[in-house]
């Protein structure tokens, strides 16, 4: 449908009337052969003003509706927007420095296994919103929720062992998570937590986080990060050992069927790369409506127009001037 910006602008129209037209004074009283040109130049006269009169009109009548700046309506686009509230608690005590992960290029740490499976992840959560807590001896939150995933991945990149400790204060990254999730009015609050030891520092308890979590209506999906077998070298030779032995499976396992969510076992980088492409399935929010409507400006149109009829009018002027000059 043809739709207008400023339709308030078409009061213009009428404003050249409005203005007062001045009397014409005749300089000079006509001589003889003046006179005898009067019928035929007052003719040409009367027909040059009527073309002139009439086109102005136009130009007039052109600029003001190109004022209004007229546009085309398209059918309107409806664009639901579905998407997640989503927290990542990463676990960043000592142990994660632990090798017991194989990624291509060999056996690396399990914060390094960490941060490539999770960018991935990140990678693919476009439409969500998404923050980041660190924890260890203590618990802060390094991104807020947010759409602009570039910046939680540089974060997420950017965060080192010992940067908060050493230790595991699970109950903190919970409890602070509930405390961020308080600040946003929405009924999906999700917390993906991922740890590989037991909870041994922090003023909060697991149990009485969960609490607080319960009350606020936020899901916890846990992850045991860390392999079952390793073989450590010593001075005796070789022997196969549990790197995983600390971590507390009873609690992470309570801590997500408690809220609703689930338990997973990441015990490589493969299996946590399938945790998290099991994640996809989280329920989505259904958030406002957007409804879109694409338009296509028609401004230029009467503007080229307008052009079109002043050079017309330019040259009628031009070419009565000196037909004007003959007579004389």
């Amino acid at each position: 449908m043809l739709d207008l910006a400023y339709p308030w602008l078409l009061l213009a129209l009428p404003l050249p009337l409005l203005l007062k037209k001045k009397p014409q004074r005749n300089g000079s009283a006509l001589n003889l052969p003046a006179l005898a040109k009067l019928g035929s130049a007052n003719q040409a006269k009367a027909e040059q003003r009527n073309v002139s009169h009439f086109l102005l009109a136009v130009i007039w009548l052109l600029l003001v509706i190109s004022a209004t700046q007229p546009r085309w309506l398209d059918e309107p686009v409806s664009l639901p927007q579905p998407g997640r509230e989503l927290m990542l608690a990463i676990d960043l005590s000592g142990s994660m420095d632990i090798p017991d992960m194989r990624l291509e290029m060999g056996n690396t740490t399990r914060l390094k296994a960490m941060k490539v499976v999770l960018g991935e992840f990140i990678q693919a959560r476009q439409g969500d919103r998404i923050g980041l807590v660190l924890f260890a001896d203590a618990a802060f939150q390094q991104t807020p929720l947010t759409f602009d995933l570039a910046t939680v991945q540089q974060f997420l990149d950017d965060a080192v062992i010992g940067l908060v400790g050493q230790r595991t204060a699970i109950g903190e990254a919970i409890g602070l998570t509930v405390k961020r999730f308080n600040n946003f009015e929405t009924s999906n609050k999700v917390l993906i937590l991922l740890s590989d030891g037991a909870n041994n520092a922090g003023d909060i308890q697991p149990r009485e986080a969960l609490q607080l979590a319960k009350a606020a209506g936020v899901k916890i999906y846990t992850v045991g990060l860390g392999a079952e077998q390793m073989i450590q070298q010593s001075l005796f030779g070789q022997r196969n050992i549990n790197p995983s032995q600390d971590l507390d499976e009873p609690l992470l396992i309570e801590l997500a069927e408690s809220t609703g969510g689930r338990y997973f076992r990441a015990r490589s980088p493969q299996e946590l790369r399938e945790i998290y492409q099991l994640l996809d399935e989280l329920e989505p929010i259904e958030r406002e409506e957007l409804t879109f409507r694409p338009q296509r400006s028609l401004l230029h149109y009467p503007l080229a127009l307008a052009l079109l009829c002043s050079c017309f009018l330019a040259v009628r002027r031009i070419n009565w001037s000196g037909v004007t000059k003959d007579v004389r």
